[in-house]
């Protein structure tokens, strides 16, 4: 099906659906790349324009990749719930962006249609959003999710503790996390980036990691993000695995790339749930995803980043995960240029997952050769606290020293706790209070722990 619009005698025309969500995206240089993009402003504005008189409906019938070509494509339609669509069944792209920021629709009814909303719609209403909208929206959202504490609550924000290391040596390591815990960083979850994805360096982190979580009793769970085969190995090996963790991208070539599919994620999922190893909940899974993965990998058939981008999504809802994450900045320029692209991507990311019920935080990252710095991080982690962001990552310093990117603190989380009034998990923050972290109020104290934790972990 073929679209069209008319601006002052020039008609502009949009050769299916694909095509009109490419043109109406926000610009990025990814789009640019791939040869998607408007060619003009006038051009998004047209394609703006036309999107916004779509009905909903139109995408269950004309998909953006082919059914009988990819599973996310089967999955989308297959898994679509019918019941959760009736309520905006009828809406237009354009009059879903009235109804969700309307007064009338709050989290309760938000929740109820969020298996209605195929990832193809919530990527076209968001490019109909400015970013307050975004921001309205997604804090209406809310996603609650539990391993051995619960994160999502309302006035809460969670961090990982993300103690990464060079060349996985475990004083390095444990100097981390030590750091990390004593400025109230690690709720969400302590992962671990390893250097290499051998068998045994991921088991000796994992048992590190666990070891020390269950010496202090520490209300929180742990990840090493290896591959999702490595895991598996090891869960039949016995470690002591947490969650499973894995990359994964919008379109089957995509993740095929990655050597997964959804056959795959499920047989790791199922493995993970066998352990048994939450207290109060049972979400095991990670996912991490990022705007220009398929393009990266020549397996986005045409279609925008930020679409395919919220295609991942619909793999990620599957799997009922504890923490999904865009790491937004972190595949370079090329995809998106600057810190004014990354911020719109971001915001963009947290509507769309919390849209599709998904526990969403951002990594606020950058590469050292993008167009953007510290301060334009900083901006973007306040917008996505007002946002209700349900986490972000806790690094040394903001470096990351093993992949080499720039991403946010752990004094970053504190003040964005500070000045929007929000606390970690309820469960890490008695755990904190009864450290001696912190006191009844939240507030830093000057800690012995850190001596007892130190001597401990090295």
């Amino acid at each position: 099906m073929s679209y069209r619009h008319t601006i002052r005698n020039k008609v502009y025309k949009f050769l299916d659906l694909k095509t009109l969500l490419g043109k109406a995206s926000p610009y990025r240089s990814g789009d640019e790349l791939a040869g998607v993009c408007a060619e003009s402003y006038e051009e998004r504005i047209a394609a703006q324009i036309t999107l916004a008189d779509v009905p909903l409906k139109t995408f269950l019938n004309e998909v953006v990749i082919p059914y009988e070509k990819d599973e996310v494509t089967r999955l989308i339609i297959d898994s679509h719930d019918i019941n959760g669509f009736n309520l905006i069944s009828h809406l237009t792209v354009g009059e879903l962006r009235d109804w969700l920021l309307s007064d009338d629709t709050d989290t309760d009814t938000l929740t109820g249609i969020a298996s209605g909303i195929t990832p193809e719609m919530a990527a076209a209403v968001s490019k109909l959003m400015r970013n307050q909208d975004l921001i309205a929206v997604a804090k209406k959202c809310s996603v609650i999710t539990s391993f051995r504490n619960t994160i999502g609550l309302k006035g809460r924000f969670s961090t990982r503790l993300q103690p990464n290391h060079p060349t996985d040596d475990q004083r390095g390591v444990a100097a981390s996390i030590i750091d990390g815990l004593l400025h109230c960083s690690g709720d969400a979850v302590i992962g671990i980036n390893p250097a290499t994805d051998s068998p045994a360096a991921v088991s000796n982190l994992l048992k590190l990691m666990d070891n020390f979580r269950q010496q202090f009793d520490i209300p929180t769970q742990t990840c090493v993000l290896s591959h999702i085969t490595t895991t598996m190995q090891l869960i039949n090996e016995g470690a002591p695995v947490d969650l499973c963790f894995q990359s994964i991208a919008g379109t089957e070539q995509a993740n095929h790339s990655f050597g997964i599919n959804l056959g795959l994620i499920e047989e790791a999922y199922q493995a993970t749930l066998s352990l048994n190893r939450g207290t109060i909940g049972n979400n095991v899974m990670y996912f991490e995803t990022g705007q220009g993965s398929a393009l990266s990998a020549n397996a986005n058939f045409g279609a925008d980043q930020q679409t395919c981008e919220a295609r991942a999504y619909a793999i990620a809802r599957k799997f009922k995960p504890l923490l999904v994450n865009t790491v937004v900045g972190f595949i370079g320029p090329e995809y998106l240029y600057d810190g004014k692209q990354i911020i719109r991507a971001a915001l963009e990311d947290h509507f769309c997952g919390k849209l599709l019920g998904l526990p969403m935080g951002v990594d606020v990252c950058y590469t050292n050769h993008a167009e953007a710095d510290q301060d334009d991080m900083d901006n973007l982690l306040t917008l996505l606290g007002v946002a209700g962001c349900n986490f972000i990552m806790g690094i040394p310093g903001a470096d990351d020293i093993m992949l080499n990117y720039q991403s946010t603190s752990f004094h970053d989380a504190l003040y964005l706790r500070k000045v929007l009034g929000l606390k970690p998990a309820p469960e890490f923050e008695q755990w904190l209070i009864k450290q001696g972290i912190v006191d009844d109020g939240g507030n830093m104290l000057q800690v012995s722990t850190s001596h007892q934790l130190l001597n401990t972990m090295v």
